[in-house]
């Protein structure tokens, strides 16, 4: 009884240290630091100590499912998938649930246990920006992202296609460079178009260097609509569009079509690597998104 008394006082104990740290924080350094974010962040520290455990590919969505992973085998595993298949944080978070490692190790016959999450996985993946990334890192382009042109960046991209398609995650395939759209009195040209297998659809993506921009958008738009009508093919899923700017415009995201999520999308993509001080603001921006939007 008294260990339990003990126990009791000094998880109280804990709770209000937590929320005085928190007051103390949020007054600092501004929203983003309430106890339960502040729970999420040690569990984090104690799961990924080493700064070079933890891989750009995945989202601080992704890292604060893998945190509560106790075993380490286990969360090294469910990591190493997660890049590998290109799980969204969603898919991520239910195969963890579904205690796909756990049943794998104890399953006799692997091979059914593996089909069964895949079609999980495949459902849960119906939006198209389950597949899509932003940031993109393209630190292995050696440019300066900001006084680079657009063809160079390009053309730095096909040079390294093999490190771009890893970046851009799974069922990825490079279709062809500028290719031409043609209707009765123009010709139409895509910086990039790719096929993804799994979504069942082409991708446009479209280079800008510098901030988005509503004309930007509106280009887009009009590719992925005469993309619709011209190139894709009866079985093909619709076509998105992914325009990849070295700065993005909230008020662009917000006002535009682009907040319809349904087949135009912007990312912001870097040749350098972000600072200690940009990853956090990157982590707080991805916890207020979370916040507004949480996971059903």
């Amino acid at each position: 009884m008294q260990d339990e008394q003990q126990g009791e006082a000094r998880a109280a104990y804990g709770k209000q240290v937590l929320k005085q740290l928190s007051q103390v924080l949020t007054q600092e350094f501004g929203k983003g630091f309430d106890t339960s974010n502040l729970r999420n962040m040690r569990l984090f520290f104690l799961a990924f100590p080493k700064c070079d455990a933890v891989r750009h590919e995945l989202s601080w969505t992704h890292y604060r499912s893998l945190s509560r992973i106790e075993a380490l085998k286990a969360r090294q595993w469910y990591m190493q998938e997660a890049i590998e298949q290109g799980w969204s944080a969603r898919a991520l978070e239910r195969q963890i649930a579904a205690l796909y490692y756990e049943r794998l190790l104890s399953s006799n016959n692997k091979q059914p246990v593996i089909d069964e999450a895949s079609e999980k996985t495949t459902a849960l993946a119906a939006s198209p920006k389950d597949y899509l990334r932003d940031p993109y890192l393209f630190e292995f382009l050696g440019l300066p992202t900001q006084c680079a042109l657009e063809s160079e960046v390009e053309q730095a991209l096909i040079n390294n296609l093999q490190d771009f398609l890893l970046e851009l995650g799974s069922g990825f395939a490079f279709v062809e460079r500028q290719q031409r759209i043609s209707t009765e009195d123009q010709d139409f040209y895509i910086d990039l178009v790719f096929y993804n297998f799994k979504l069942k659809c082409f991708l446009l993506i479209d280079l800008k260097v510098g901030k988005l921009n509503h004309q930007d958008v509106g280009q887009m738009d009009t590719y992925v609509r005469m993309y619709d009508q011209l190139k894709k093919q009866t079985d093909d899923n619709p076509t998105i569009g992914l325009i990849l700017c070295s700065q993005k415009s909230e008020a662009v995201a917000k006002y535009s079509v682009l907040a319809d999520e349904k087949q135009l999308f912007a990312s912001k993509y870097t040749s350098i690597l972000p600072t200690e001080s940009e990853l956090q603001a990157e982590l707080e921006r991805e916890y207020q998104l979370l916040m507004k939007n949480p996971p059903c």
